[in-house]
């Protein structure tokens, strides 16, 4: 199925995504990556509020390219970043935040899985390699919290407009693309080491 969604995304319609379809954003999607995750639940657990509201929003794990022109900011390139190094931080960060997906490449694990099944949310890959694709997306750059980070781990707030194809690969349902191909490699080990005449 595909699915053309606006932020903020219900828990309803969250709940109806399954793996292997494929969803196209439009609204405010913010970039997150290892440092924005840690200082929001920093500032979480001192009860002190986001610069945002990411209830029903979406996460991008993002390291983009940006540049001033006009005296405004431009995307250049906004690529995934590998999502497993999020995996420390991501299921705490979807039960304070409440986003509904979260977007990166390489899926993510058990952790995230089971805080997505338990809060309704979503994990979507997109293609790596298609950080140009990715920006032509981006209609505006609302604005940038924590630039000290720097600029690839700041959280860059956006505005796009049907963003994707997005694949979803985790869903709300305890399905997860990532742990099925995992299973499959290790139950099929046994055949193909035998075929290649390699003892294991």
């Amino acid at each position: 199925m595909e699915y053309r969604l606006k932020t903020p995304i219900s828990e309803s319609d969250v709940r109806k995504l399954k793996i292997g379809d494929i969803v196209y954003v439009t609204g405010v999607m913010v970039t997150a990556r290892d440092q924005a995750h840690r200082r929001a639940l920093a500032l979480h657990k001192e009860g002190k509020p986001l610069p945002i509201d990411l209830r029903g929003g979406v996460i991008f794990h993002c390291g983009p390219v940006v540049r001033k022109k006009d005296g405004e900011w431009e995307m250049v390139a906004a690529g995934p970043t590998t999502s497993t190094r999020m995996e420390l931080f991501q299921a705490e960060f979807i039960e304070a935040f409440r986003p509904s997906i979260i977007v990166g490449k390489g899926g993510m694990g058990p952790r995230t899985a089971e805080a997505m099944k338990k809060f309704g949310a979503v994990y979507c890959d997109f293609t790596g390699g298609a950080a140009v694709l990715a920006a032509k997306a981006v209609e505006r750059v609302r604005g940038v919290e924590w630039f000290e980070l720097g600029i690839p781990e700041a959280m860059w707030i956006l505005e796009v407009k049907d963003f994707g194809p997005l694949l979803v690969t985790i869903d709300s349902h305890g399905n997860s693309h990532h742990a099925n191909v995992a299973k499959a490699v290790e139950e099929n080990k046994p055949r193909v080491y035998s075929m290649l005449g390699v003892s294991k």
